[in-house]
């Protein structure tokens, strides 16, 4: 069979992007039927309306016309400069005739191009199983180097297990907003981020943290606002201000799932049941303001046992693995 047409898509134009999307989608709910997808409205933002911080690729793969196969490649213009993050996606009925190969192909031409001496990407297992495409990536020369558990639960949640798990610790209130962080919590929201980006598992992902300033915070406001609700419930020490600690919760507007994003308790409040008392807050908010959202989604790394035991006992259950792929030149 011969090669399939790989070319550049052009971001601007709805109809490519529309079909860009199809063969994603198709790749990425196939026999997974609890995957999570963005959707068309928020690729759309994030590539028409770019970060300075980030280059993002999309490269399509045809035959006889019909995009078949999708690759993504991720370039950070400010730190991680050895870095690509790549996804690649093939159309189930069209897998093993070298399509995915040949996006990989053209798509590694432009990172090694890029300076890219390390790629990562991630990969989606059921629990206990396997898949093809991780026959794919090691074939390839990546190798799993961080793996975290995919959790999900449906909204609304049960009212007596939510009851039992509703308290409020002693000493701090929780104070939320949506949007924007108001000018008053900044300083602390950012600190806290900063902390988050420094605590969080990545096994042996060879990158560094990325440091959040004013300006990407206030960039990444700007731009998840166009695709998401974003709720933030964050818990201030009353005898003196401090935060203590943050949970975000973003709703894709064109859809009826939540994302369960970080959850941090700062080091020196940790042990006293902030982080569940943080998500039970942005929880009762989604049910409360948003009741059409059927499940809520969350990804933690077990090994990360304090956070792991606070899902669990929030009522997450795991339903597949996620794997960082990586592969260093």
């Amino acid at each position: 069979m011969s090669a399939p047409t790989i070319s550049f898509v052009d971001v601007h134009d709805d109809v490519a992007l529309a079909a860009w999307h199809g063969a994603e989608s198709a790749s990425v709910n196939h026999e997974r039927p609890l995957a999570l997808q963005r959707s068309l409205p928020a690729l759309t933002a994030s590539v028409q309306h770019p970060s300075a911080f980030v280059r993002r690729v999309l490269l399509a793969a045809r035959r006889d016309g019909e995009v078949v196969g999708t690759a993504e490649l991720v370039l950070s213009q400010t730190e991680n400069e050895h870095l690509a993050e790549l996804e690649i996606h093939v159309r189930p009925e069209h897998r093993r005739r070298g399509t995915g190969a040949a996006l990989h192909q053209a798509v590694d031409e432009i990172r090694r191009a890029d300076g890219r001496t390390t790629v990562i990407g991630e990969l989606y297992l059921p629990l206990g199983g396997s898949a093809a495409g991780l026959d794919f990536a090691t074939a390839l020369g990546f190798t799993s180097v961080h793996t975290e558990e995919h959790l999900a639960m449906r909204l609304p949640a049960d009212p007596i297990t939510a009851d039992l798990l509703t308290r409020e610790v002693p000493g701090y209130e929780i104070v939320t907003w949506t949007g924007r962080c108001p000018d008053e919590h900044r300083a602390a929201y950012l600190s806290m981020r900063n902390q988050m980006n420094l605590d969080v598992p990545t096994g042996q992902i060879d990158a560094t943290p990325v440091v959040i300033h004013e300006a990407r915070l206030a960039d990444s406001e700007l731009r998840t606002a166009r695709s998401y609700i974003t709720i933030v419930a964050a818990a201030r020490r009353v005898a003196d201000g401090a935060m203590g600690g943050y949970s975000v919760v973003l709703l894709d507007r064109s859809d009826h799932v939540a994302l369960q994003d970080d959850t941090l308790v700062m080091p020196e409040h940790r042990g006293s049941g902030l982080g569940m008392q943080l998500k039970q807050a942005t929880r009762a908010i989604v049910e409360a303001e948003h009741p059409e959202r059927q499940a809520i989604h969350t990804w933690t790394d077990p090994a990360n046992a304090a956070m792991y035991r606070t899902n669990i006992s929030f009522g997450f259950a795991p339903v597949e693995i996620l794997h960082e792929m990586q592969r260093v030149d």
